[in-house]
């Protein structure tokens, strides 16, 4: 893209959830340049506590957004169940109960983040 964009304001709902409720996260999406551009806004979650070794960040979802300059826009996401999801050691996808990350941004790079946990 020929243009900045700037990210702000990244939140979430709640700090809890159980396998059956989501959580839906946000973050404003700025572009700060000069010409109309498109970002691909991406997702990412770290399990903090699994029961094996975990990424430290898992891309969980992405979207591309198109902002004219000086425009902003609010992009959300929604978290599931299934995105806490990995093979566990007792070789069946399962999510497990505990603290996890959440980082909203525009490469893996971001180091912003809220905490969240998956309750039994």
């Amino acid at each position: 893209s020929y243009t900045s964009f700037s990210y702000s304001n990244l939140s979430i709902d709640k700090n809890n959830m159980n396998k059956t409720q989501t959580i839906k996260a946000s973050i404003e999406l700025s572009n700060t340049g000069s010409r109309k551009g498109k970002e691909v806004v991406q997702l990412y979650i770290r399990d903090v506590v699994g029961s094996i070794a975990r990424p430290m960040k898992e891309l969980k979802g992405f979207k591309l957004i198109e902002l004219n300059p000086g425009e902003s826009k609010t992009v959300e996401f929604e978290i599931d169940n299934s995105l806490l999801e990995f093979y566990t050691y007792n070789k069946k996808w399962d999510s497990e109960p505990g603290k996890f990350q959440l980082f909203i941004g525009g490469n893996s790079n971001v180091s912003e983040y809220k905490e969240f946990n998956l309750l039994d």
